[in-house]
């Protein structure tokens, strides 16, 4: 932006203290002062100062202007000092003009720049900011219903998206650091590059706040690791999809439920960040029911998969923390979740009862009689949290318990035993198998405080041969 040498000065005519102030640039100018007032909203204010008029808000937004007014000293068109709101003596010392604010009160607040109006900021920037957004546009016609327009391109999953206009995408933006056209993930399974543009014009299309992106960014890139497999995951004839765990301050500070129904519905921090993924996916990465995507059945999960972690109320170390991430930090962790399998047990006092309760229920994952394949989550709600720290028990000494009470004969478990033709292979009929792999079981601590029922998230085939959980930080 090419300034003119000397003074500058930004104002509108609706702001009470560039109204007060007028006289002053009229005195500046009277005194002989190289003077150029542009004006936001009124051409012709102040009188005498012969303004240019900003009203379309270039100048203003290309020099950064944020309150009016605003005085600028430019020499050899750049500017060496600026000035906020009305200070007497500032302005007097900045111009050498003395008794410039004569009669003028010596100090009043600035009013808020017309370039910081909702969606103005958004609209400036596309307007004159260079088009930072390199993504396809799309005009919808004058007449065509935008919402079936999005429906009829295939960019829905079933329920209505929000519009990714340019001024929402570009305040989705705003929330992170990163450069709009950094490539976070390659996905499949189309393998395509998803840029952090990319992945915040889904976040708008899911319903997420600004807020919300950097999490998103970090399932993303938890998703699209070759250990988490999100390309077989959408492959699979199994139920299951990506569930999003969120550790840390951020699941507080974007307001997320780790609380009362944290597995369900009425929060849109929770529905809208495992939208986004599953969005992007779908979108970006051309993954769709009836083409890659053969679920059998699929489940509910597959629109939106996300909960935060009850941490204040634990009574053990975090999920994140248990996974490597460090103390205090936020991050997701990505789990293939085939769903949620409610358990109750109001009767148990003690850790013991309960663990064999625990054990009994996770035995049936995918089926009684097939073991270390399957992975899965326990969510253990606040009452029965309780039970195991009035104990004393931490989260190792439980899962020590659930290991032992899970490992079963392998002569009641393979094939054709107990009647039933499914089990594991016949050369395990003479061990000890264990029901979940080494670090398949992973323990949360979610629910509401009123209710003894805990939670079980089945999971998909595990390690090598499908998915392995997968944490990531979140770079705020």
């Amino acid at each position: 932006m090419d300034l003119p040498d000397g003074y500058v000065a930004f104002v509108k005519a609706s702001c009470p203290t560039c109204q007060m102030m007028a006289p002053a640039l009229i005195r500046l100018r009277e005194a002989g002062s190289p003077l150029t007032v542009y004006s936001q909203d009124d051409p012709a204010f102040p009188d005498g100062a012969s303004p240019l008029d900003d009203s379309e808000l270039r100048t203003s937004y290309e020099v950064g202007v944020e309150v009016v007014p605003t005085l600028l000293r430019v020499e050899t068109g750049a500017v060496t000092d600026r000035l906020e709101g009305w200070l007497r003596t500032e302005w007097e010392g900045l111009t050498g003009v003395p008794e410039l604010g004569a009669g003028l009160p010596p100090y009043r607040a600035g009013c808020a720049s017309r370039t910081l109006d909702p969606g103005m900021p958004e609209q400036l920037a596309i307007r004159y900011g260079g088009d930072k957004l390199r993504s396809r546009r799309v005009e919808v016609a004058e007449l065509e219903d935008e919402f079936e327009a999005m429906f009829e391109r295939g960019w829905a999953d079933g329920l209505p998206v929000v519009p990714p206009t340019g001024e929402r995408v570009l305040r989705m933006l705003e929330a992170t650091r990163r450069d709009p056209q950094e490539v976070v993930a390659v996905v499949p399974p189309d393998l395509v590059e998803c840029t952090v543009e990319k992945a915040a014009i889904n976040a708008v299309m899911a319903g997420c706040r600004p807020e919300y992106l950097p999490v998103v960014l970090a399932a993303l890139e938890a998703a699209c690791t070759s250990e988490f497999n999100i390309h077989g995951l959408l492959a699979t004839t199994w139920s299951a999809g990506p569930v999003v765990i969120v550790n840390g301050p951020v699941a507080q500070r974007i307001g997320m439920n780790s609380g009362g129904n944290a597995l369900g519905q009425g929060n849109r921090a929770n529905a809208t960040i495992g939208r986004a993924l599953q969005l992007i996916v779908r979108n970006v990465g051309g993954g769709r029911p009836g083409g890659v995507d053969r679920a059998t059945h699929g489940n509910p999960g597959k629109y939106t998969f996300c909960f935060a972690e009850d941490e204040q109320g634990s009574p053990w170390e975090p999920l994140s923390v248990e996974r490597g991430a460090p103390v205090g930090t936020s991050a997701v962790t990505l789990f293939a979740g085939s769903g949620v399998q409610p358990l109750v047990d109001q009767q148990s006092r003690t850790p013991e009862s309960l663990a064999r309760t625990f054990a009994t229920c996770l035995q049936v994952v995918a089926h009684p009689k097939l073991a270390l394949t399957w992975d899965a989550v326990l969510v253990v709600s606040p009452e029965h949290a309780r039970v195991f720290r009035e104990a004393g028990w931490a989260k190792a000494r439980l899962r020590e318990e659930l290991d032992g009470r899970l490992t079963r004969p392998g002569a009641e478990m393979v094939r054709g035993a107990g009647g039933i033709a499914e089990g594991m292979p016949p050369a395990l009929a003479g061990a000890d198998v264990p029901k979940f792999r080494r670090g398949g079981l992973l323990i949360v601590h979610a629910g509401g405080t009123a209710g003894m029922f805990s939670a079980i998230i089945g999971g998909w085939a595990s390690g090598a041969v499908g998915s392995e959980p997968v944490t990531r930080e979140v770079s705020e």
